[in-house]
């Protein structure tokens, strides 16, 4: 057995690792002392993966938006007993979730985890589609897409992203349309299943008071034995993006008491991953925290004079092909929210940024981290979103630490700019 520990001694932390004979990456934050255990068993795949070379093929396919959240559903399907009853029979609740980059099953419970933990690898490793069960579950999710585009939330915040990004896929809803799953069947979803579902490409993260050993005695007996472990990594084909933004301003109008916006500013720094991408995705949040937080003076001013409430803030999302910072909120004038973020923003550059609020809120989040480490729920959620990035969440802490004042003045000069963003807002019927 080939375990390896990882040990960060500034937060008192450890992380177990395993690699499979079929090249699935077990890792195991034990939590010694704590109830609640906490399973995710998820792949590098999502809604942004509709353009790739299948495993043993040398030719690019294209396959319907939204696919990688229709397998997501289809994999709960079994020929026999439901897949929730039988978690249920465990005392244990499951869950899926798909993004932009991943689609994760997860499961949390405080009895009988090793036999649920079998449960999980065994029904993710065995796809069950059908014409039949394919065509039923069109009509389910065709639902759930139109529910979401009556939301304005949802919309503001996708329309934002179609006016930044002229081709890349982060534009296109994580369901795709009532339109594109029509052209979904069960053989390009075996396609999809078979490239992306590929343990090499996939991650098992563990967290609570559990045993390795028996974790991988788990891995071992559960996972199946005729897969090759000699595939070379997918090759994901994205269209080339230009660096400027599409659109200034997109203008919506749905159920809603109160304008909602979404300010987005387009990040063109982009080819970046590990250590570096997540520096990067550091300094920006610290930076956003610092101009629009609710400690900070323009915020105050903002609110003070009634044009946003509690609801506006700002965050970061960044990957090695795209990234943006959002700032977000409801206002009945957000077109003069834009103009006074345009004003504070130009005068900062002048002034420059207050260091001071730089240590203070760099201390702040870093005590909020470390606190972080007795969640089980915040640590799996991270671990899985940052091993996907080449990066170990365990080293995180120590990363945030060494950013620096000169790091954050530099990622403000180059990020926000007045060519860089577009303005989307939802108004009342």
């Amino acid at each position: 057995m080939d375990k390896k520990i990882y040990k960060n001694q500034k937060i008192d932390e450890e992380m177990f690792f395993y690699e499979s004979e079929s090249g699935l990456r077990v890792y195991l934050v034990p939590k010694k002392g704590y109830m609640k255990k906490h399973a995710v068993f998820a792949t590098k795949y999502g809604s942004n993966d509709n353009k790739f070379i299948p495993i043993g093929k040398k030719e690019m396919i294209e396959v319907p938006e939204g696919i990688a959240h229709f397998l997501e559903h289809k994999l709960f399907e079994e020929p026999d007993e439901n897949i929730f009853d039988q978690f249920s029979k465990f005392g244990a609740s499951v869950n899926a979730y798909t993004n932009f980059n991943q689609t994760a099953y997860l499961f949390s419970c405080t009895d009988n985890f090793y036999e649920s933990l079998e449960l999980l690898i065994k029904f993710v490793q065995n796809p069950y589609f059908t014409d039949e069960n394919v065509d039923k579950e069109k009509g389910i999710i065709a639902q759930e897409i139109k529910m979401y585009e009556d939301s304005p939330g949802w919309k503001v915040f996708f329309n934002c992203l179609t006016g930044m990004y002229h081709n890349h896929p982060v534009k296109i809803d994580i369901a795709g349309t009532v339109e594109s799953i029509q052209k979904i069947d069960k053989e390009t979803l075996y396609t999809c299943y078979n490239t992306f579902y590929h343990p090499k490409n996939m991650v098992l993260f563990l967290v609570g008071d559990i045993s390795f050993d028996e974790v991988i005695k788990v891995v071992e007996k559960s996972e199946k034995k005729d897969i090759k472990n000699n595939i070379e990594e997918i090759t994901r084909i994205y269209s080339e993006e230009p660096k400027e933004i599409k659109e200034k301003y997109i203008e919506e109008n749905l159920v809603t008491s109160i304008p909602i916006f979404t300010i987005g500013f387009k990040d063109d720094d982009v080819g970046l991953d590990g250590k570096k991408l997540v520096k990067k995705e550091i300094a920006t949040n610290i930076l956003l925290d610092m101009l629009f937080g609710r400690s900070s003076k323009f915020y105050q001013e903002l609110y003070n004079e009634g044009l946003v409430d509690s609801s506006f803030g700002g965050q970061y999302i960044g990957h090695k092909s795209y990234g943006h910072s959002i700032i977000a909120g409801q206002s009945y004038k957000p077109e003069i929210v834009l103009e006074k973020t345009n004003l504070y923003l130009e005068n900062m550059r002048n002034k420059g940024l207050n260091k001071e609020d730089f240590e203070r809120i760099k201390k702040k989040n870093i005590g909020s981290n470390i606190m972080g480490f007795n969640s089980i729920d915040f640590i799996a959620n991270n671990f899985i979103n940052y091993l996907f990035l080449d990066f170990s969440f365990i080293d995180y802490i120590d990363l945030y630490d060494s950013i620096s004042f000169d790091d954050i003045s530099n990622r403000f000069n180059n990020h926000y700019r007045k060519d860089n963003y577009t303005l989307s807002v939802v108004k009342p019927v």
